[in-house]
């Protein structure tokens, strides 16, 4: 699902299982989750799997994806990529630097937040734009979930860039949807897909004042994306 929201020179790959065979990480990678929990085990392998395949796409060997700070991968020079896991969802999308200057992926699981959550990651304007959460199982769109997701794709997009953290209440966000409304939430019927729109009050002149992205719903999972290209300046006229 992830490369729908991706253009042509980004190489993505995702998978739903939720484990990969034994001596599937390199040794160094190995070493980073020696005492991690299986779930932890588990979403860093799987997603280094697609990472994997996604450097393939490019035309690269593989290689170890090792980590920095806030869990940033380290990623082979001239190359820019970001990983996300879910229950049910693992992606990997990766750009050569020259045609990318920064991207952003999230996946998550098409439900309600947990309670509490939404007060502390959204801004009163956007909670206000995206009404009261929708019950579960009842065939709508929980845009809760969705802006959740798209924060998480903007602070990927962000942070590789800037080395600043990004706090979830530092960006605004609004959203579009381009199929048509009624045709499903992407769990009980058709996919359903739009745009959006991440004003950040937090600016830095490495990157544009507002990030644009995609948002789709399919079969249970919510994925959303974020890309800046290196000429950003030129395309707004700066």
């Amino acid at each position: 699902m992830i490369e729908l929201l991706l253009p042509a020179d980004v190489s993505s790959a995702a998978t739903r299982a939720d484990t990969v065979p034994d001596g599937a990480l390199f040794p160094e990678e190995e070493a980073l989750i020696a005492k991690s929990v299986a779930k932890r085990r588990n979403d860093f392998a799987t997603a280094r799997a697609c990472a994997r395949r996604a450097m393939a796409g490019l035309g690269l060997p593989p290689v170890a994806v090792l980590h920095g700070h806030r869990g940033k991968p380290l990623w082979p020079e001239g190359i820019v990529g970001t990983l996300t896991h879910c229950v049910g969802y693992r992606a990997a999308a990766l750009a050569r630097a020259t045609d990318v200057l920064s991207l952003g992926i999230d996946a998550e699981p098409h439900a309600p937040l947990p309670t509490g959550v939404k007060e502390l990651v959204t801004l009163p304007a956007e909670r206000e734009r995206i009404g009261p959460p929708a019950p579960e199982d009842t065939g709508e769109i929980h845009w809760d979930r969705i802006l959740f997701s798209a924060k998480e794709s903007v602070f990927k997009t962000w942070y590789p860039v800037t080395g600043v953290e990004l706090d979830f209440v530092q960006a605004d966000l609004t959203f579009h949807r381009t199929d048509s409304p009624g045709s499903g939430d992407g769990t009980q019927g058709p996919a359903a897909e739009g745009t959006f729109a991440a004003r950040l009050l937090l600016t830095d002149a490495a990157l544009p004042t507002t990030l644009h992205g995609r948002w789709r719903v399919e079969d249970g999972i919510v994925a959303t994306a974020v890309l800046v290209r290196p000429d950003w300046r030129e395309s707004e006229g700066m």
